[in-house]
């Protein structure tokens, strides 16, 4: 059975700075289908929860973070099992300073 797939609002803004930053820099039709692409790579998680794997820098969280990689970019997640629902907690660039990463959580 298919889960919900639910965007914090910390992702959500990960997500917009994403898109602003590559308007900004290339165009909107570039911003677009990267959005699109990382959305898309989410939404696989639906019927596959586990499909990613665990967050090596977010073992000492209580959650089970895992990732998936869109590009350069890493998309992370747990299974909140109490409401049934995959939560997409933050999407960054891999290339950035793990240290930067961590403390954002």
């Amino acid at each position: 059975m298919a889960v919900k797939i639910f965007w914090t609002n910390f992702g959500k803004k990960q997500l917009r700075n994403i898109f602003d930053y590559y308007k900004l820099k290339a165009s909107l039709k570039v911003a677009n289908k990267l959005v699109v692409g990382i959305v898309n790579k989410a939404n696989t998680l639906d019927f596959q929860k586990e499909i990613g794997q665990k967050e090596e820098l977010l073992l000492s969280r209580k959650e089970n973070f895992r990732y998936l990689v869109y590009k350069n970019y890493k998309i992370i997640y747990w299974f909140n099992q109490e409401k049934n629902r995959i939560e997409i907690t933050d999407v960054f660039d891999a290339r950035q300073n793990p240290i930067k990463i961590e403390e954002r959580q």
